[in-house]
């Protein structure tokens, strides 16, 4: 018993670190100046939920939320950069393999996420 349990734990450890590793490789990890420099001839997309979106977001930045990304590549088009960002980074990872097994190569994300940026952002007024 003690031996299947440190197998799954190892197995589990390394998917985690391929995972990681192939993440690095396809998706590079811009500062914020580098961010900055590159996403207006990029195709900005915020991946958060749209409650996050709507509570402030990067100036000119699509909402396509990695829930529904599979579902919505139509919207991306694979000849121009993607310029993608979550709040804090983890999940612009797994959006960039679902993006990369597609055929998108030139993928890039904001270092430290949404939390992090310090430029102009938009939020959707609330009408009470």
């Amino acid at each position: 018993m003690e031996y299947i349990l440190l197998i799954l734990i190892g197995v589990t450890v390394i998917y985690l670190l391929f995972n990681i590793l192939q993440q690095r490789r396809i998706l590079k990890t811009l500062t914020e100046e580098e961010f900055r420099g590159g996403y207006r001839k990029a195709q900005l997309i915020d991946v958060r939920e749209p409650n996050e979106f709507e509570n402030g977001h990067i100036l000119g930045a699509r909402n396509i939320p990695l829930s529904q990304l599979k579902m919505r590549l139509q919207e991306i088009r694979p000849d121009k950069p993607v310029y993608l960002y979550c709040q804090n980074g983890q999940r612009t990872g797994r959006a960039a393999q679902i993006l990369y097994k597609k055929g998108y190569k030139d993928l890039s994300q904001l270092k430290g996420g949404f939390k992090k940026w310090s430029g102009k952002i938009k939020t959707k007024q609330k009408n009470y």
